[in-house]
């Protein structure tokens, strides 16, 4: 039987990497077999090609450039990682996936969905989210909470205005694509888990 994709999305700084080590908690304990995993990132190849993306020295890269090597670490993730524990019937967790590239490159960039779409035809076309979690939070907000943005980050760096449309081109994807739910995670981190944990009970996320 085939598993299901579940996929977190957010701003800088909304919280994905708490939430999700308490969900993770939360399906440990009631035995569900899953994995979470990363994007960019989650196999070799991928996390090779993360570290160039992110790196800050890498200031002369072009947005085609980035949006690309986006898409070349999702189809080695998927193949490597995300496919073979979907058949094996795992539920899958991502940090991130093909909406983070319509929002970063194809919204705040502005490239294009056309663009994005095309570039990630194969994860689109063959391997949509049976969900994903957005983390609703102002990239004000976020960066408040993690007090500043991350010097080594390249992403991070681009500045307030660069990601508030990123959270712009999020809210759009929301209206387009019925997988999306918005969680609105302005309240304490307790707060925030519960309601995801209901958001997958809800799904019948962990029901074959």
């Amino acid at each position: 039987m085939i598993g299901k994709l579940v996929v977190f999305e957010g701003c800088e700084g909304s919280g994905k990497s708490t939430q999700l080590r308490l969900l993770s908690q939360f399906l440990t304990e009631r035995g569900v077999d899953f994995i979470l995993t990363r994007e960019p990132g989650g196999s070799k190849i991928s996390e090779e090609i993360r570290k160039i993306i992110l790196d800050g020295k890498n200031t002369e890269m072009c947005d085609e450039c980035e949006a690309l090597l986006y898409a070349a670490a999702r189809v080695q993730h998927l193949k490597e990682t995300v496919i073979p524990a979907l058949n094996s019937g795992k539920l899958v967790i991502c940090d991130r996936y093909y909406y983070s590239s319509l929002a970063y490159q194809g919204y705040a960039r502005g490239l294009g969905e056309q663009f994005v779409a095309d570039i990630n035809s194969f994860a689109i076309d063959n391997y949509p989210p049976y969900m994903t979690v957005f983390l609703d939070i102002s990239p004000e907000d976020a960066f408040n909470r993690k007090h500043g943005a991350d010097k080594n980050d390249r992403i991070e760096q681009l500045g307030l205005a660069f990601h508030r449309k990123v959270y712009e081109g999020y809210k759009a994807l929301e209206a387009k694509y019925p997988d999306i739910c918005a969680v609105d995670c302005s309240g304490t981190k307790a707060q925030t888990a519960e309601k995801i944990r209901n958001l997958f009970i809800e799904r019948r996320v962990t029901e074959q």
